[in-house]
């Protein structure tokens, strides 16, 4: 079973959510959220979400979520064990001394560096009731800033880096929409949100995998660091990205380690220089 298409994924069983940890001290819980699970709890019970899988985990009444990913994003998601870790790494994330790189598969052939900045507010025109799109500056907009940055080309479709230098709600996704290069999987910010609408009602069809290119979003939490002290958390390569990149793209095993440390080594520079 193709966990990133199931409308109602089956619950987190301990030993593998155990596989998913990072990083782990008396301050941290760093995980590698896989792409088809919720941070937040849900009315399915402890088991059906990251943070409660987490509680469980660790036998704790409370956790706190430092920073976050959409469902089908994969990637690092941090987790503090009290108020004071969290109030650290959420302050950090405010001041922009803490910073997240993504990595992200698009559609088209995206040749330069974009960055992106623009404001983001509900789409009134969307079905969707959590739905963003890019909008003028008003009192309910939000700033927002996306650098894309091509790491390889090929076949109409673009690996690249993504850093946020703003936290908005689906910010990459609407940014990558926004200029015209959707991501690749994309059910909602991709050319027909009727996708996502079938989606949530009756469950994936098996007609959308060409379409789509993915049974997710390509969008993958590569790494969370901080400035001041120094740390950071790395996120393996998802599969579906891998398969993904040698199928359509033909790019080769090393090729890619190649570019991804490329990347790796821009986003750790960027710390050294914030």
């Amino acid at each position: 079973m193709d966990l990133s298409i199931a409308t109602n994924p089956p619950l987190v069983e301990l030993e593998e959510f155990k596989k998913w940890i990072l990083f782990e001290d008396n301050d941290l819980l760093v995980l590698n959220k896989p792409g088809w699970l919720v941070c937040h709890p849900s009315k399915n019970g402890p088991f059906s979400s990251l943070v409660g899988v987490a509680k469980e985990y660790l036998t704790a009444d409370t956790i706190h979520l430092a920073s976050r990913l959409d469902r089908e994003t994969s990637g690092v998601v941090l987790l503090a064990k009290h108020r004071k870790a969290a109030s650290y790494w959420q302050k950090g994330i405010e001041r922009k001394s803490v910073r997240r790189c993504y990595l992200a598969i698009i559609e088209g052939e995206l040749t330069e560096t974009q960055n992106i900045s623009t404001y983001l507010g509900k789409d009134p025109y969307s079905e969707v009731y959590v739905k963003q799109m890019v909008t003028k500056k008003s009192r309910k907009a939000k700033f927002a800033e996306t650098v894309f940055t091509p790491l390889f080309v090929s076949n109409q479709y673009t690996l690249c880096s993504v850093s946020t230098l703003t936290g908005r709600k689906h910010q990459i996704r609407v940014h990558a929409q926004w200029m015209g290069y959707p991501l690749v999987g994309e059910k909602l910010y991709g050319s027909n949100e009727q996708i996502y609408l079938d989606f949530c009602n009756t469950g994936w069809r098996e007609e959308w995998r060409d379409a789509l290119g993915m049974t997710r979003q390509a969008l993958h939490g590569r790494a969370l660091g901080d400035s001041l002290e120094g740390q950071s958390f790395w996120a393996p390569i998802p599969s579906d990205f891998t398969t993904f990149l040698k199928r359509k793209l033909g790019i080769d095993e090393g090729l890619m380690e190649k570019c991804i440390l490329d990347s790796d080594q821009e986003f750790l520079s960027s710390l050294v220089e914030n």
